[in-house]
């Protein structure tokens, strides 16, 4: 039985009781039953809003589930194409240990060219010579070794 029966049992039993509600006792079962039934006609709004709530909420849970998946990709095929591609920038990666502070220093092909690289622990500008490379991939190309 929901709340809003209860409450309107009790009524039909203050009806059938014949209390006189003139009566300090009849005035103060009527307003505790009038109170009763704003309070549970306000409980059953609640429950209607809540109900619509979860639904919106779902809703957005099935719309989010969907941009996750476009967004991240479902498919475990896409998981390998991005490790592959990992793998590829892994090989660009070069190290170095900085003399000053002797950390560790990692940086691409792009800071390889420019020859020079500042060491961000301490501060320190390391330089590359990178000529005898070139001489090896020229003496490389032309077939001599």
């Amino acid at each position: 039985m929901e709340i809003t029966e209860k409450v309107a049992y009790l009524k039909g039993l203050v009806e059938g009781m014949e209390l006189d509600t003139e009566k300090k006792e009849g005035k103060l079962l009527a307003a505790i039953i009038d109170v009763l039934d704003d309070i549970a006609l306000e409980l059953e709004d609640m429950k209607d809003y809540a109900d619509e709530l979860g639904d919106g909420l779902d809703a957005v849970s099935d719309d989010l589930e969907d941009v996750e998946d476009v967004v991240f990709g479902e498919d475990e095929d896409d998981e390998d194409e991005y490790e592959e591609e990992d793998a590829d920038e892994d090989e660009e990666c070069y190290a170095t240990t900085c003399p000053t502070c002797e950390e560790t220093i990692y940086f691409d092909d792009s800071i390889l060219s420019d020859g020079e690289v500042i060491c961000p622990n301490c501060g320190e500008k390391l330089e590359f010579d990178l000529t005898s490379l070139d001489d090896e991939e020229t003496s490389e190309d032309n077939g001599e070794e």
